[in-house]
């Protein structure tokens, strides 16, 4: 009882783990709009504003539909997320010991 409890708690957290990466993301997306949208001003014709916009509006709509179907799995298949989240770990923190030992010879 207390692993599935212990499971749900976890699940839980990186979802708000996740939900926070994602409002970064979208932070960070809505920054450069804005950027963009700044800059464009700068430039002479609409058409390289719009562009611009338009780039930056389909960036922010593939970040949404990325976390949206990352969700969706986590939802899902909550075992094979924890497992692909801690083979990721794992292999990022074996990759750091072995470039951290390189760099010590």
């Amino acid at each position: 009882m207390s692993t599935r409890r212990d499971i749900e708690q976890g699940m839980d957290e990186l979802g708000d783990r996740m939900r926070h990466y994602a409002d970064g993301a979208g932070d960070t997306a809505r920054g450069w709009v804005a950027r963009g949208r700044h800059a464009a001003a700068r430039f002479d014709g609409d058409g390289y504003r719009h562009r611009l916009a338009r780039a930056a509006e389909d960036f922010v709509d593939e970040a949404n539909y990325r976390y949206r179907r990352l969700k969706r799995q986590v939802n899902r298949h909550p075992v094979a997320t924890v497992a692909i989240v801690a083979g990721t770990v794992g292999a990022f923190l074996l990759l750091r010991r072995v470039l951290r030992d390189n760099d010590e010879d």
